[in-house]
C-alpha cells in the first residue's frame, strides 16, 4: 500500500497557532467536501458492496455507536465474518433486538454470531471509564477497537454534556480518546491491534483554538457545523500524536478512516447547493453499508500495519488515514500544524481527566488514576 501523501512534514513545526482558518484554507477545505460529494461514488466504483471480508475467527473488534447507521453495518458484517463483536452502546436493548433479528435472518447452516453488548454512554465519561474497566478485567485481547460513534446536532443550539463539555467534542473526540487511551493494555494484549476512528472529510474546514475547546469565549460563533467540523480535526491531531507515541514493538496501529458523505450526515447548516444536491441527487450519497467499507477494510486489510510502520517511520506528522475509497488519503494542512496537534494532545488529556505521562505508563502496563469513573452517573 502506498501512501498518497506528499510534501515535507518538517515546515509544520514553525506554523503558527490559529484561532481560525484563513481564506484560502477554508476554501480549499469545501472544495474538498463538494470535490467527495460529486465524485466518491465514482471513486470508490473498485469496491464490492457488501465488502468482501476474510474469515476472522478469534478476531475481537469493540464497535462504538453500532444500533444504527455505519457502526450498525460494520459491527453485522464483522460478526457475519466470524469475528467476536462488543456493540459498545448506549441502547442496549435495541443491540439486544437486533442481535436477535440477525440470528433469526441467518440460515440453520451457520453457527451462530458471536456477537455481546455492553452499555457505553459517551456523553459520560465515567460511562467510558467503567466500560473500560470491566473490559479490562477480563484480561483478555482486544484486536480492532472502532471508535464509530459520533453526532452532527444539525441545526441544533449549542449542548454540554453533563462533564461541562460541547457535545460533539465530548461524542466525536474526548470520549473516544479516553477509551482509546484505557483500553491499551487490552489492545497490547491482542497485538498486532488498531485503533480506528472514523472520521469525515468535515474536519477539512476545521480549526481547533485549544484555548476555546468549547467555542464559549466568543472569538468565534458557534454552529453545530463548528462543532462538528472542529470535534473531527481534534481527533485527527490526536491520534496523530497517539500514532507517533505508541512504541513500535507494543503492536498498535491509529487510524483515521473516512467514510464518505452518507446519508445520515445531512446537514441544514451546510451551504444551499449542498443541501440541493442531497435532496434532488441522491445517487451521490452513500447509504451505511458503503459507508462502513473504510471501516472494515482498515479493520481487516493485512496491508494496513505497514502502511501504519512506514508512516511511523518517517515521522510523517499525521495519523494514517483511510478514504471512502479504501486507500490512503491527506489530511487538511491544518492536521499538518503539530505544534497544534501536541496542543490538543496535552489539553484534551487535561480534559478527560488523565495526567500527562498516562500514554507511557499504560504502555509500561501500570495503572493510571482518572479522575473520573465514580460509582455515581
Amino acid at each position: 500500500m502506498e501512501s498518497s501523501s506528499s510534501g515535507n512534514g518538517d515546515d509544520c513545526h514553525v506554523k503558527p497557532k490559529k484561532q481560525a482558518l484563513g481564506w484560502f484554507e477554508w476554501g480549499r477545505g469545501w472544495y474538498s467536501i463538494i470535490w467527495e460529494f460529486l465524485f466518491q461514488r465514482i471513486s470508490a466504483s473498485h469496491l464490492e458492496n457488501p465488502l468482501r471480508l476474510p474469515p476472522l475467527p478469534g478476531l475481537t473488534c469493540i464497535v462504538t455507536g453500532s444500533t444504527s447507521g455505519i457502526g450498525l453495518s460494520t459491527a453485522r458484517q464483522l460478526a457475519e465474518a466470524g469475528a467476536h463483536v462488543v456493540m459498545a452502546v448506549r441502547k442496549t436493548k435495541l443491540a439486544h433486538e437486533l442481535i436477535h433479528e440477525w440470528q433469526r435472518e441467518r440460515s440453520g447452516d451457520f453457527p451462530p454470531l458471536n456477537v455481546e453488548v455492553m452499555e457505553l454512554d459517551l456523553l459520560s465519561l465515567d460511562s467510558v471509564v467503567r466500560f473500560a474497566e470491566a473490559w479490562n478485567a477480563r484480561l483478555g485481547p482486544l484486536h480492532v477497537l472502532i471508535n464509530n460513534a459520533g453526532i452532527f446536532s444539525i441545526g441544533e443550539p449549542q449542548r454540554f454534556s453533563k462533564d461541562g463539555y460541547e457535545e460533539h467534542l465530548q461524542v466525536n473526540h474526548l470520549a473516544p480518546a479516553l477509551l482509546s487511551l484505557l483500553l491499551l493494555p487490552s489492545l497490547i494484549r491482542g497485538s498486532p491491534s488498531r485503533i480506528i476512528n472514523v472520521n469525515s472529510i468535515m474536519h477539512s474546514v476545521g480549526c481547533v483554538d485549544t484555548e476555546d475547546m468549547n467555542v464559549t469565549s466568543g472569538r468565534k460563533k458557534y454552529t453545530s457545523l463548528v462543532g462538528y467540523a472542529n470535534s473531527k480535526l481534534a481527533q485527527i491531531k490526536f491520534c496523530s500524536i497517539l500514532h507517533k507515541r505508541v512504541p513500535a514493538e507494543a503492536g498498535i496501529n491509529v487510524m483515521c478512516v473516512s467514510p464518505g458523505i452518507v446519508h445520515t450526515n445531512v446537514a441544514r447548516d451546510l451551504p444551499k447547493i449542498i443541501i440541493a444536491a442531497y435532496h434532488l441527487i441522491p445517487y451521490f450519497i452513500f447509504d451505511a453499508q458503503e459507508g462502513s467499507r473504510s471501516s472494515l477494510f482498515t479493520a481487516t486489510d493485512p496491508q494496513v500495519p505497514e502502511y501504519c510502520s512506514i508512516l511511523k517511520s518517517e515521522e510523517w506528522p499525521v495519523c494514517p488515514y483511510i478514504s471512502h475509497d479504501c486507500r490512503p488519503m491527506n489530511a487538511s494542512e491544518e492536521a499538518h500544524n503539530l505544534e497544534t496537534s501536541l496542543d490538543v494532545w496535552e489539553k484534551t488529556l487535561e480534559m478527560i481527566g488523565l495526567p500527562i505521562d498516562s500514554l507511557d505508563k499504560l504502555i509500561e502496563g501500570e495503572e493510571v488514576q482518572c479522575r473520573y469513573g465514580s460509582a455515581k452517573d
